[in-house]
C-alpha cells in the first residue's frame, strides 16, 4: 500500500512577504513611478510596473506625447496612502511566483477604492505593480478570508470548483463589448459589466450610416489571473484584450483620426482603423453556481492601425 507523503515532503505554503514589506513595496512603486512618469523615463517604469499595468502607462505615455504641448496635462505627485490599505498576502507554496494584492481607500468617506496586485520579478526580485483597478462601489467587495495570522487563502483562477473559471470570465467580458449583453448571461447587473454593454451600444452606431463599429475579443496579451479565497467563492483579478473596428460604408469617404489618436495614426485619413485595447478586470465569483459580479475594469488603447489608402478627399 502506498504511504501518504511524509511532513518534510509536502510543500509548506508561506506568506508572499511580511506586512512591512508589502507596505514598503507599495510605497517604493509610488515613489518611483512619480520619478519617471516626471521624466518620461520608460526603462525607470519598467523597474516598478509589468503586465498590463506597465503597458497602459506606457499607452498614456505615448497619447500624452503626441499632443500639442498646450493639451497636455502637467505632471502631478501623488502617492498611495498605505495607512488607509487593506493588505491581501497570500501563502504559498514553493516554487510559485509570489505575489499579493491590496485594496487602497481614499476620500473624505473612503468612498473610492482601487485593488493593486503587485508581483515579485523573478530576475532582478523587485516587486512591480500588475494590475490596479477601481472599484465602483466599495460596498460590493468581497469579505476575503485571512487565517489567524492574518494572510489570506490563494485560489486557482481556473478552477472549476468557482462558478466562473477566469477564462469564462475574460469571455463574458469580450461578449459585453462584442455583442453589448451577451456577457449577461455570466454577470449580475452591476455598474462595471452595464458600462461595457453601453460601450458597445453608444460606440457601434457613431458613424450613422457613413460606416461602422464592431469590437472583437482577442487573445489576451497578459492571460495572468489572481484569485483570493473569500466568504463566498473568490476576488479575481484578470486581463482582457479586445478591439475596436472603425470602417468607413461610403466610397471615398475616409475617417479622420481624433486628436488622441494621432500618437498611434498621425493626421492621415483612412477609411478604416483597427484599435486594440488593454484591460484589466476585478470580479467577485461565487463558489457555487450563479452568476458573478464584475466590480470594476480599466482600459488603456495599447495600439492602433490603419487600413486602406490615407488620401482623403
Amino acid at each position: 500500500m502506498r504511504r501518504p507523503p511524509s511532513a518534510a515532503t509536502v510543500a509548506k505554503a508561506a506568506p508572499a512577504l511580511t506586512p512591512a514589506e508589502a507596505r514598503d513595496a507599495i510605497t517604493h512603486y509610488s515613489k518611483t513611478n512619480n520619478l519617471a512618469l516626471a521624466a518620461k523615463d520608460r526603462a525607470l517604469l519598467d523597474t516598478v510596473e509589468d503586465g498590463p499595468r506597465y503597458a497602459m502607462t506606457l499607452a498614456d505615455l505615448k497619447e500624452d506625447e503626441g499632443l500639442p504641448n498646450a493639451d497636455r496635462k502637467p505632471f502631478r505627485a501623488w502617492s498611495y496612502d498605505v495607512t488607509q490599505t487593506d493588505l491581501y498576502i497570500p501563502r504559498l507554496t514553493a516554487g510559485k511566483r509570489k505575489w499579493f494584492a491590496a485594496v487602497t481607500r481614499a476620500g473624505s468617506a473612503q468612498q473610492y477604492a482601487r485593488v493593486l496586485v503587485l508581483a515579485e520579478n523573478t530576475k532582478t526580485k523587485q516587486w512591480e505593480m500588475v494590475s490596479t483597478v477601481d472599484i465602483d462601489d466599495p460596498q460590493q467587495l468581497p469579505q476575503i478570508v485571512l487565517d489567524q495570522d492574518g494572510y489570506a487563502t490563494p485560489i486557482d483562477p481556473a478552477s472549476t470548483k468557482l462558478a466562473t473559471p477566469a477564462e469564462q470570465l475574460r469571455a463574458a467580458v469580450g461578449d459585453n463589448f462584442a455583442t453589448g449583453g451577451a456577457g449577461r448571461k455570466v454577470f449580475a447587473a452591476t455598474k462595471a459589466s452595464e458600462q461595457q454593454v453601453k460601450v458597445h451600444r453608444d460606440t457601434v452606431n457613431k458613424f450613422g450610416t457613413r460606416g461602422t463599429t464592431r469590437f472583437t475579443a482577442e487573445k489576451p496579451e497578459y492571460p495572468e489571473a489572481y484569485a483570493l479565497k473569500t466568504t463566498t467563492g473568490a476576488l479575481v483579478v484578470f486581463s482582457h484584450t479586445h478591439a475596436q473596428h472603425d470602417a468607413s460604408t461610403t466610397a471615398g469617404l475616409r475617417i479622420r483620426p481624433e486628436k488622441q489618436d494621432r500618437a498611434w495614426l498621425g493626421t492621415s485619413p483612412s477609411p478604416a482603423f483597427t484599435y486594440t485595447f488593454t484591460c484589466s478586470d476585478v470580479a467577485s465569483v461565487p463558489s457555487t453556481p450563479g452568476p458573478s459580479s464584475l466590480l470594476g475594469y480599466g482600459c488603456r488603447r495599447t495600439d492602433a492601425t490603419a487600413a486602406g489608402p490615407s488620401t482623403a478627399v
